[in-house]
């Protein structure tokens, strides 16, 4: 797992859809201000001097659950483990998806 490539809100950059048509560096790299705009998330995360929402004692906030319950980019959790599992150290992921479809 390329630490570089950890999103501050959970997600897992290196295997992004997105990353190859956008030529994204990933959440680490452009610190806040992906292809797609600006992240209140990644903000947030950086504000605090935490390089993702793991280390956060509010996890999950208001800002998190917002995303992870949006209708076209949410998740079923596996964000928030991913962010539990980091701060364990864990060098592991889950995509977003996977434990919908029940693949690991």
């Amino acid at each position: 797992m390329d630490k570089e490539m950890i999103g501050m809100c959970g997600t897992y950059c290196g295997v992004c859809e997105w990353k190859e048509k956008t030529n994204c560096p990933g959440c680490q790299a452009v610190k806040g201000k992906p292809f797609w705009g600006e992240c209140l998330v990644a903000g947030c995360s950086i504000e605090k001097g935490y390089n993702h929402c793991g280390h956060c004692s509010s996890l999950p906030c208001e800002k998190l659950q917002d995303a992870y319950n949006n209708e076209e980019h949410g998740d079923d959790g596996e964000r928030l483990i991913n962010l539990k599992n980091w701060v364990d150290g864990k060098e592991e992921y889950l995509q977003i998806g996977e434990l919908k479809s029940g693949e690991k």
